[in-house]
This record gives structure tokens, sequence and C-alpha cells, in this order.
């Protein structure tokens, strides 16, 4: 059996991208809903969680609705720039990235909302930005919880497959990745090969959890259990 390994990378590199984004854009979102005003911060922080909980699908739609050619904002990106989401690799990684951000954003936020503030003010007196504190002070304290949002965010949108299918299509070489080659191969009965891609994603998706909690636990183990 010759396995095309291309659904592999394509999955891999959609991850890390979408990660690398959701990233930046979590911690950003986080710190900024945690110090809005409540009415704010409760609207805001339904919104963003929002694609954790609806259907794939649903943010497939939207997606569809947004980015589509046929649709004006999706027209203006083709026209006058030549972006192409729909039916494209950007629209794997576009996908990707909104399906898992939740998961980035709810870890980062629990982190920040758990240190204490007096952290922040030692940092203050000893005359540091705000940015510096953020990232030399706040980050590193809620390294625990940033890295598992990190990693959660990555196996997210290693195996994302019903926002992608819907806006990425499933296009060999292309857009399609693992996830879709196991619906793919079963649709045609080919049961060994979706095996092997089950097999391939479980043994990702294992030294993923082992290697969150062997770093969390690394950096917890001053901690004394209960």
């Amino acid at each position: 059996m010759g396995l095309d390994f291309s659904p592999l990378w394509i999955s891999l590199k959609t991850g890390i991208i979408a990660t690398f984004l959701s990233f930046f854009l979590g911690i950003f979102a986080a710190r900024k809903v945690i110090k809005a005003r409540p009415a704010v911060k409760a609207a805001a922080d339904g919104l963003l969680t929002l694609p954790m909980v609806l259907p794939p699908t649903v943010a497939g739609f939207f997606l569809l609705l947004i980015f589509s050619t046929r649709r004006p904002f999706g027209a203006y990106l083709f026209e006058a720039f030549d972006i192409k989401v729909v039916q494209s690799f950007l629209g794997c990684i576009l996908a990707a990235t909104v399906i898992a951000f939740p998961l980035m954003y709810r870890n980062a936020r629990a982190a920040f909302e758990q240190i204490d503030v007096n952290l922040v003010y030692a940092g203050r007196t000893l005359g540091m930005s705000d940015v510096r504190i953020f990232w030399q002070v706040v980050i590193p304290t809620a390294g625990p919880g940033v890295f598992a949002g990190t990693i959660l965010t990555f196996a997210r949108a290693l195996g994302e497959y019903g926002a992608t299918s819907m806006l990425a299509g499933n296009i060999a070489g292309k857009t399609g990745t693992i996830s879709q080659k196991i619906a793919m191969v079963i649709q045609d009965g080919d049961f060994l090969t979706a095996g092997v891609w089950v097999a391939i994603i479980m043994v990702i998706a294992f030294v993923i959890i082992v290697l969150m909690n062997a770093a969390i636990g690394k950096q917890m183990n001053h901690i004394e259990p209960w």
C-alpha cells in the first residue's frame, strides 16, 4: 500500500501556523478582556468562546459568507489583492485558527486571572513599563497555563475537519488534511488506509499529551501536592 503523506504535511503546516496566530491573538484578547468592564467582558468572552461550542460546520458557514468570492468582502480581497480564501491553503489556516483560537484564549485568560497582582505592582515600583511587565513577569508566571493552551490549540488545529472542509475543500496535495483524508477513504470503503491515518493521528495526539504533561509537571514540581 503506497501512502501519500501530503495530508500529514498539510495538517502539520496548518496546525503550526494556526497555533502561531492563535497564540498571539489569544494572549492579546485575554489581556484586553480581563481589563474590560463587566458588561463588555461578558459579551466579549461569549463572542470569543463561541467557535468552541458551535458545530465547526456553523463556523465554516459564516466563514463562507464572509470570504466567498460571491460575497462582497471575498470578492474585494480577490479583485484588489488576488487573495482567495475558499478552496485554498489559506482557507485551511483560517478555519483552523478560528476553531482552535478559543482554547488559547480561555487557557491564557484563566492563567492571567490567577496571577498575584502584587507581582505587577512590584514591577511598576522597579520602573518597568507595562509591556515589559507583561512579557517578563506576567507571561513567565502564567507559563503552565499558556503552554497548555498552546499545545491544546495545536492539537485542535491539527485535527480540524468541519470548517476546513467547508471553506478550503478537499483538494489533494493542497487542502486535503488528515481528517479529510480519513473521511474520504472511509466513504470509498478503504478501511485499511483509514486505519493507518487514524493510527498516525492517535500517535501524534498521544505524543502531544505526554509532552504537555511533562512540561507542565516540570514547571509545577515545586508545588507540594495537597
